[in-house]
């Protein structure tokens, strides 16, 4: 009954998804939705609980009844188990955000699209993550992707159109890449289960063929993954989309393409391989480290704070890749623990970007001034995330980075832990920023009449109920780690072949 699990976890949202056409009204299809999404939460969480009574901490599915390698198989282990909760939790909370779902960034007559299109992301980024075939990967990759082109060219401004193209052109040149990959794979293996390419590549690992093979999964997942300098969709992305869309989008996509980075490198080629043999850290740790401080330079200079936290994005995919890197079980652990934390976090950050954006009408940083009187609910989860942005004690940002500090420590690399502690300096400028304009700076008085708007209040709890919901998961989660520092532990233990 188990492995039933598995393939409901995907058919249930892609079965939802074309049914909210159908349905009569916006509401209706807003209800829907959330059912589904919640849905898959419990059953990711029920999968997260039978893992635990396994032997082996894996379960399968074959579908079809075609055993592996020549069927398709469905797995999951530790990591994409902590994976699929990740996933299915924040597309639960996020689609709570109301009244009008999308903060009233959706234009009206396009709602039953929205829930499809978010339906079918939330499809595919599950399937990515459960599925144990690298060409399904690619599928669900495409279904993901095709549906987030179509969530981001939903944003009421001109230039969401151009940032969906943008995105759908550096996309399409990562699927491509990475299918590539998977050919070459295919070709000097014969198989495409990712079980079976572990058995089967050490036999090739010393030809070129394979080397090129993992240089182009390698860039086409980092594409996706906005990895520096693969990020140049990401700003726009983020920034133009709707505030729903861009707290989904970057609580979840970014996350699985990371998953499918360490699958790829730990599960399919193995570590010694990629960082012993070819020594591809030698360009990943630096590129980890610029994107840090890169990332949050860019974020200190911006005049809109969807940008804001957009390039604040970029440098935290820096730390998810110094913990992949490090290529030690602490260091994996570090990473694995940031992709839950920072799913939170910049979830709850955009969530409260469109509370704003819903009240105000504009998340120009000019905006924000005085914001902390008239909205002091939105305003405080903003410090909040921002705090958890620094890594505070007490947050789950502090939780990552001390992981990563002692995987670089472990290491006897002192100067890569000295750099994590910098460059959350440098999150403190860009958060102080937002600060002193909500709480030390006076609106300006012509805003209304300029702007025609009623004054500005509080956003209803519809909107600020999920926006806390992942904001103070943030505190929560800073406090008690067994979920996610013990999840992820035992995810990287497995990965890196000693665990069980």
């Amino acid at each position: 009954m188990n492995a039933h699990l598995l393939v409901l976890e995907v058919v249930v949202p892609l079965m939802a998804a074309p049914l909210c056409m159908l349905l009569p009204s916006k509401p209706a299809a807003r209800m829907f939705s959330i059912a589904v999404a919640w849905i898959t939460l419990y059953l990711a969480w029920s999968i997260l609980g039978a893992l635990g009574a396994t032997e082996h901490g894996v379960i399968a599915y074959e579908l079809g009844g075609f055993p592996p390698p020549f069927g398709i198989e469905l797995r999951v282990d530790w990591a994409n188990a902590y994976l699929l909760l990740l996933v299915s939790g924040i597309a639960a909370v996020v689609l709570m955000f109301g009244p009008g779902s999308a903060g009233a960034a959706v234009a009206e007559g396009r709602h039953a699209f929205f829930y499809t299109a978010v339906l079918l992301a939330l499809a595919g980024l599950l399937g990515i993550t459960v599925t144990g075939d690298a060409f399904n990967v690619f599928v669900f990759l495409e279904v993901s992707s095709l549906a987030s082109y179509s969530l981001i060219g939903l944003g009421r401004g001109a230039r969401a159109p151009m940032a969906a193209f943008s995105y759908l052109i550096m996309g399409t040149i990562g699927g491509t890449l990475f299918l590539l990959g998977v050919g070459l794979l295919y070709q000097m293996t014969g198989t495409l289960n990712m079980a079976d390419l572990t058995t089967r590549l050490p036999d090739v690992l010393d030809t070129r063929t394979i080397v090129l093979a993992l240089a182009l999964l390698i860039v086409g997942v980092g594409i996706k993954l906005a990895v520096y300098p693969l990020h140049q969709w990401l700003p726009n992305a983020y920034s133009f989309a709707p505030s729903v869309v861009s707290a989904f989008l970057a609580a979840t996509s970014t996350k699985v393409m990371y998953y499918v980075l360490v699958r790829i490198i730990f599960t399919i080629f193995g570590a010694a391989f990629v960082f012993e043999t070819l020594h591809a850290d030698y360009l990943l740790l630096p590129l980890s480290l610029i994107a840090m401080f890169g990332g949050s330079l860019a974020a200190i200079y911006q005049h809109d704070l969807k940008r804001l936290l957009a390039y604040s994005s970029v440098a935290q995919v820096g730390y998810m890749m110094l913990g992949l890197t490090l290529a030690s079980a602490t260091g994996l652990t570090a990473g694995l623990v940031h992709v839950f934390n920072h799913a939170l976090m910049k979830g709850g950050l955009f969530l409260a970007v469109g509370c704003i954006t819903a009240q105000v009408g504009s998340s120009a940083m000019g905006d924000l001034r005085g914001l902390g009187k008239r909205m002091p609910f939105t305003c405080a989860a903003l410090v909040v995330g921002g705090l958890a942005l620094i890594g505070v004690p007490s947050t789950v940002g502090f939780v990552s980075k001390w992981y990563l500090v002692q995987a670089a420590l472990e290491q006897d690399l002192l100067s890569v832990a000295a750099l994590i502690l910098l460059s959350s300096l440098l999150a403190v400028v860009y958060v102080w920023r937002v600060v002193e304009l909500c709480y030390f700076s006076e609106p300006d008085a012509t805003q209304v009449e300029v702007t025609g708007r009623p004054p500005v209040r509080e956003a209803p709890l519809g909107q600020l109920l999920p926006t806390w919901i992942l904001i103070g998961s943030t505190i929560i989660f800073g406090l008690t780690t067994d979920l996610t520092v013990g999840t992820a532990s035992k995810a990287a233990a497995q990965l890196m072949g000693v665990g069980p």
